[in-house]
């Protein structure tokens, strides 16, 4: 069984393509072209499902027409429409530097070296230019700036990311007080 922290999401089925199963794929992540991959993951009901890949072509940088192994009406196809894809963690593992979107670190662990365990990344925000880790800190939303500046380590393996944050960017010290 594929579990969530075994996967992050790389984007959204949209809708068929043609009459031949191919399926509209917009992604914020183009790892399946980068890492030998064979298959994307599909959350389906709630359960990861795996899909072979058949073939892809690239429509822009941000779209491209998927063909899944066993898709192969319109019909068929438009059960995917609006479908999240997932890509195995494992071989983001293979990417180089640079080669990771913000959405492979949804599910990593902020570590702050003067305030401990902050707590897990539930989304990144990259709606300004200032992406920002959206952080579930003991049931409240921190938003913490994704900057390299503030990143000390990146742990892969066990899902930590230690940071050294600006004194009095966090109120925690405040707040846990109350």
């Amino acid at each position: 069984m594929i579990k969530r922290e075994d996967v992050y999401k790389i984007g959204v089925f949209n809708k068929p393509h043609g009459i031949h199963g191919e399926l509209s794929f917009t992604f914020t992540d183009d790892i399946f072209d980068r890492v030998e991959a064979e298959y994307l993951i599909c959350l389906l009901d709630g359960i990861f499902v795996p899909f072979f890949l058949e073939e892809y072509r690239f429509r822009s940088d941000s779209t491209a027409l998927v063909k899944l192994e066993g898709v192969d009406t319109a019909e068929r196809a438009r059960m995917f429409t609006n479908v999240e894809v997932y890509f195995p963690a494992k071989h983001a593992e293979d990417a180089g530097p640079g080669e990771l979107t913000w959405d492979f670190f949804v599910g990593f662990r902020i570590e702050e070296v003067n305030h401990g365990d902050l707590g897990e990344v539930t989304e990144m925000d990259t709606a300004t230019i200032n992406t920002l880790f959206v952080v579930d800190h003991q049931g409240e939303e921190l938003l913490i700036p994704a900057q390299e500046e503030f990143i000390l380590n990146i742990d892969q393996k066990h899902k930590v990311i230690t940071m050294d944050l600006p004194e009095g960017l966090l109120a925690l010290d405040e707040t846990e007080e109350v």
